[in-house]
């Protein structure tokens, strides 16, 4: 019994653990922003798939996250046993945000596709925990048939859409598409993170 209230105190005063990851879009640009903006409330891990490295700008990211692509995923697995990252990662987090999360990624998620490390966490994702997507792309692709239903999709398997702004895109059309300013998707989960808190000292759900 002692232990388990330990473990519940634990719970409560440790840092939020943020699971920040980044697919490819241009939007990953801001994927260092974004994860500056976590790390000065949470602990934070950083995914990034193969082709957001090609936007990340990874010597700006905190000296306080942990950085993991790909080639991680089994790099540390030699034998039946061994951790496995995709799994490791899953138990570690409280929240995941995949943020910037690209046409191509959605349409994996709402597949149940896993791939690469990324989505592997998410296939493996316990849905009692949030889950934020932040989604980043042309307006016509954004305006695609697919997109609607790729989305509603992930609704129904309890992931949160945080949306996209209107603006002047990377392409240099203007419209719907482009990813949620960092700031934004930072007070999003924390309000969300700190209300959930609240709702749980006060005994309600």
């Amino acid at each position: 019994m002692e232990e388990a209230i330990n473990m519940q105190v634990d719970d409560v005063t440790r840092k939020p653990r943020i699971l920040l990851a980044a697919s490819g879009s241009v939007a990953a640009i801001k994927f260092s922003n974004l994860c500056h903006c976590f790390s000065e409330w949470a602990d934070v891990k950083a995914v990034a798939s193969k082709s957001s490295l090609n936007f990340v700008d990874k010597p700006s990211l905190p000296q306080n996250v942990t950085f993991y692509t790909d080639a991680d995923e089994w790099s540390s697995w030699n034998k039946i046993g061994d951790p496995v990252l995709h799994i490791e990662l899953r138990r570690w987090a409280d929240v995941m945000i995949i943020a910037p999360l690209s046409a191509n990624t959605l349409g994996k998620i709402a597949g149940g596709l896993c791939d690469n490390l990324l989505t592997c966490i998410v296939r493996a994702w316990d849905y009692s925990k949030p889950l934020f997507v932040v989604p980043a792309m042309n307006t016509l692709m954004w305006n695609n048939p697919f997109t609607e239903r790729h989305l509603v999709l992930l609704d129904e398997i309890g992931i949160t859409l945080i949306p996209p702004i209107k603006k002047k895109l990377a392409c240099g059309d203007y419209g719907n598409g482009a990813m949620a300013e960092p700031s934004l998707i930072y007070s999003t989960v924390r309000l969300f993170w700190e209300s959930q808190a609240h709702k749980q000292n006060d005994g309600t759900s």
